[in-house]
């Protein structure tokens, strides 16, 4: 059975990753959507405050957003977001890091402008495989209500 809002309780947390993130993936990103030297060129990463082929922060949100659908959005009712509070890339991602985290709930409630759909807002933190904080975020994302959700796919 797929989630619903009312699954969602503050404290819950869903596991997410790994992702093995690798050069040609960092490269082929960079080369479409964020061109910068360090995110495309070993030696200009090394040579950067960044210590290596690093994979752009746009890039680095990607990849939790792929962690957290195959975490847990794919088996929900989930209606979206409406937007990201806090982003934070806290350290560079690396050719050849693993990234894994944890998506836990803090808040949850009934949409009052929405009847039908919850609202619940989580705090993401994604790690390298050393247990370095790379990236965290804060957003709120809705879901369909239990007597609701095979209306609303």
């Amino acid at each position: 059975m797929k989630l619903v809002f009312e699954d969602f309780e503050p404290g819950r947390s869903f596991a997410l990753g790994p992702v093995a993130v690798t050069a040609q993936e960092i490269i082929e990103f960079a080369t479409e959507f964020d061109p910068q030297p360090m995110h495309m060129d070993e030696m200009a990463g090394r040579a950067s405050i960044l210590g290596g082929l690093a994979a752009s922060g746009w890039h680095t949100s990607a990849l939790f957003m792929r962690m957290m659908a195959y975490g847990f959005l794919l088996n929900s009712h989930s209606q979206g977001a409406p937007g990201i509070d806090v982003m934070e890339w806290r350290k560079p991602v690396l050719a050849g890091d693993t990234l894994s985290g944890r998506s836990t709930v803090l808040e949850s409630r009934a949409m009052r402008s929405r009847p039908g759909i919850g609202i619940a807002r989580f705090k993401h933190e994604v790690q390298n495989q050393h247990g370095d904080l790379v990236c965290y975020c804060e957003n709120w994302i809705m879901f369909s209500m239990r007597d609701t959700a095979e209306t609303n796919p």
